[in-house]
């Protein structure tokens, strides 16, 4: 049997390049087929070794010239969620396919290598290995199911690798400890409380969103080193020891939990099912901002709101943050501002008084752009003051 020639080869991989593009795995979402095929097509022809983070935000993402990944991680996002698409793809529609394709973690170069019943060109010897080859094959195929699990169960408890130490230099390095993040953030990591991560759960206890999931994988990582007593739970399962005993980052739509409306929140800014409703506005300010226009069915880009809602806890004891919004991407927004030094920066000198002190309890809405319900784009709006009843 005559080998393939590299130009087969490469007719071959593109080909491959093309039945991943249409299968279900990526049917659905579009910034993936357009980051997917960016980067199969700079692998193909060589390019690919002598890409950056920086260069792939610009090309795919849109981003200014400005961009700057150690502030904004819009592509290590994607380029995770990709890795677990791929696994997808391979787990169930491209189970036989002659040519696995992948994204070792570390660099933007794409893979291709023959699986080794096809690659070997002698009959006989297939036919004398025909017992083991399949067997390693859906060895390895198990073994991608269980890695797609185990990350897409780390993205959903993200919050739990506070508890463990580290492992792999694929993950992005905590963001650094600015000014502007030592001050949002003061409130909440007072010494003497414990932080409880409050995440939005459905009447049956599921976790809301892929984007609550990813926003609670990020504020895990930047908490990681800061926070020793850090501890995660459901909206439906807080208790009032949690709320009267620690400190409070609630991520996800408010809750009707008993618990939660106890807090003794005086809200200027309000979510309904219509957009945020604006409780007092003061002159030039602004009674309602409406949900913004949809995006056609098959976009994968929305515009909406979100809000952050820093206030205090039982008593005036302690503090509660809310990060939720208009649209799922609305809690990850929030994270974002919490955990990065550009976008940390840009709300703090929108919401510092003129003392230069930020104010103890406040609410800030915020406009958030977003591809498949990651935030690429978060604009401050309109902040109020709140007072403590």
């Amino acid at each position: 049997m005559v080998a393939p020639t590299e130009a087969d080869r490469i007719v071959l991989n593109q080909e491959q390049v093309r039945r991943i593009l249409q299968s279900k795995a990526f049917r659905t979402s579009e910034v993936h087929r357009n980051l997917f095929h960016y980067l199969s097509e700079k692998s193909l022809s060589g390019e690919a070794e002598s890409l950056k983070e920086y260069t792939v935000g610009l090309d795919v993402f849109a981003k200014p010239e400005s961009y700057d990944p150690r502030q904004e991680s819009v592509v290590r996002m994607h380029m995770a969620r990709l890795r677990q698409k791929l696994a997808e793809y391979y787990r169930t529609e491209g189970a036989d396919d002659s040519i696995v394709v992948d994204l070792p973690k570390g660099a933007f170069k794409v893979t291709f290598e023959l699986r080794p019943a096809v690659a070997e060109s002698d009959p006989e010897s297939v036919h004398g290995r025909n017992a083991a080859a399949p067997n390693s094959s859906r060895a390895t195929l198990i073994l991608a199911g269980l890695l797609a699990v185990a990350v897409a169960c780390a993205a959903y408890f993200g919050i739990r690798l506070i508890q463990v130490e580290r492992t792999s230099a694929a993950l992005p390095a905590p963001a650094a400890w600015t000014p502007e993040l030592r001050e949002l953030w003061a409130p909440l990591l007072s010494a003497d409380r414990p932080l409880v991560v409050v995440l939005a759960t459905q009447p049956a206890g599921n976790l809301t969103g892929v984007s609550t999931a990813n926003g609670a994988f990020l504020l895990g990582q930047f908490l990681a080193d800061r926070k020793q007593s850090v501890y995660v739970t459901g909206s439906g399962d807080l208790s009032m020891p949690d709320i009267v005993m620690g400190n409070l980052v609630f991520l996800g739509a408010p809750s009707s939990n008993p618990q939660i409306q106890a807090l003794p929140a005086r809200d200027e800014l309000v979510l309904e099912s219509g957009g945020v409703r604006n409780l007092h506005p003061t002159t030039g300010e602004p009674e309602y901002f409406p949900n913004l226009p949809p995006r056609p069915a098959h976009s994968t880009v929305d515009e909406s709101y979100a809000l952050i809602t820093n206030a205090p806890g039982v008593k005036g004891k302690g503090a509660a943050l809310y990060l939720s919004g208009t649209n799922t991407s609305g809690p990850a927004a929030g994270v974002e501002v919490f955990t990065e030094s550009g976008p940390a920066r840009a709300v703090v000198e929108k919401i510092r008084r003129r003392d230069g002190k930020l104010p103890r309890y406040y609410q800030v809405l915020l406009k958030v752009k977003a591809v498949d319900q990651m935030p690429i784009d978060i604009t401050y709006v309109f902040h109020k003051e709140l007072r403590a009843q």
